[in-house]
């Protein structure tokens, strides 16, 4: 069975629910598939904070557009991992417990407008480099479910790009408070790829499988080339001193990391861990009484489908 499993993701051949597969295989896309949709809908949380503030009406209704997308992203990833064998039950409490993960960059709080343009073209920026690779990856429902969101999140990342390009063309308090976003959401975006190659337990596995198409320094270059000429078009300066072009390989070399701060803010030692758990808890218990009234109303359809047919 093995071998036929192996054979099948050789010849990229998409592996199905009912299928045979590794225990290992499912637990690792249990673990990947379930901080994908935490992150999803912990990172409503710093926006959501920010659409009775919107600065117009205009902005006001595409943040809340871009909050109801990644709740919709949470939906479509919390089903492809339960056809893995877990409940939508047990993947909430580990999040609610700390044992599952969601992305470190959420743990940072968004203190003006123009985080909002910096959380959309930083950080849903990386995402989608990160994402489009997972299109193709071994898994079908993770595969399929992550089409639709990749379309979604290019237009987060317009959305965030425009809203920092009008910051940097507006008055020079505007501009400055661009940068400062820029300043604060650089690093922590660089940090979304994970660990170096050399320090990360999961790449040579998740390559293998072809659960991930490029290891973690490969995203972090690509989304660095791609970025920091983007910064420069709208007269912003990405905040690395040694960040320069490398005309012998084609791309930037860039700055150390904090890795120690990463690590940090992954045990849950960051600004906002505590903040973000604790709303993501309050939401579950307020909305016992919703799942409840599901549950009957989904029990009664059943009974008079039942009746109908007898």
């Amino acid at each position: 069975m093995e071998a036929i499993f192996e054979n099948r993701i050789a010849n990229d051949q998409k592996i199905e629910p009912k299928d045979w597969m590794p225990e290992k295989y499912r637990k690792t896309h249990i673990r990947q598939i379930s901080q994908h949709a935490h992150s999803e809908i912990v990172g409503m949380l710093p926006e959501g904070n920010w659409i009775t503030r919107a600065p117009s009406l205009r902005r006001k209704v595409a943040l809340l557009a871009k909050v109801q997308d990644e709740g919709g992203h949470g939906l479509y990833l919390y089903s492809a991992c339960e056809t893995l064998g877990i409940s939508r039950d047990e993947l909430f409490e580990q999040l609610h417990s700390g044992e599952a993960k969601y992305s470190s960059t959420f743990n940072y709080p968004a203190v003006t407008w123009a985080d909002m343009g910096a959380i959309g073209w930083l950080v849903d920026g990386a995402a989608i480099i990160n994402q489009v690779a997972l299109c193709n990856t071994s898994y079908g429902p993770y595969a399929r479910a992550m089409v639709r969101i990749c379309k979604e999140e290019s237009f987060h990342q317009r959305q965030g790009f425009e809203i920092m390009l009008t910051l940097a063309k507006g008055t020079p308090e505007q501009k400055a408070m661009a940068q400062d976003a820029l300043n604060r959401w650089w690093w922590p975006s660089l940090m979304m790829f994970g660990p170096t190659d050399a320090e990360s337990v999961h790449t040579e596995q998740s390559m293998k499988w072809k659960l991930k198409r490029k290891s973690n320094d490969e995203l972090r270059q690509q989304f660095i080339d791609q970025t920091v000429p983007q910064a420069e078009l709208i007269g912003l300066t990405i905040p690395d001193p040694h960040l320069k072009w490398n005309p012998e390989k084609g791309s930037y070399d860039w700055g150390e990391i904090n890795w120690n701060e990463f690590w940090q803010v992954v045990k849950g030692y960051g600004p906002c861990n505590r903040e973000r758990i604790s709303a993501r808890r309050k939401a579950w218990d307020n909305g016992k009484w919703v799942r409840d009234a599901a549950m009957v109303y989904a029990e009664k359809r059943e009974t008079d489908e039942f009746k109908k047919a007898i």
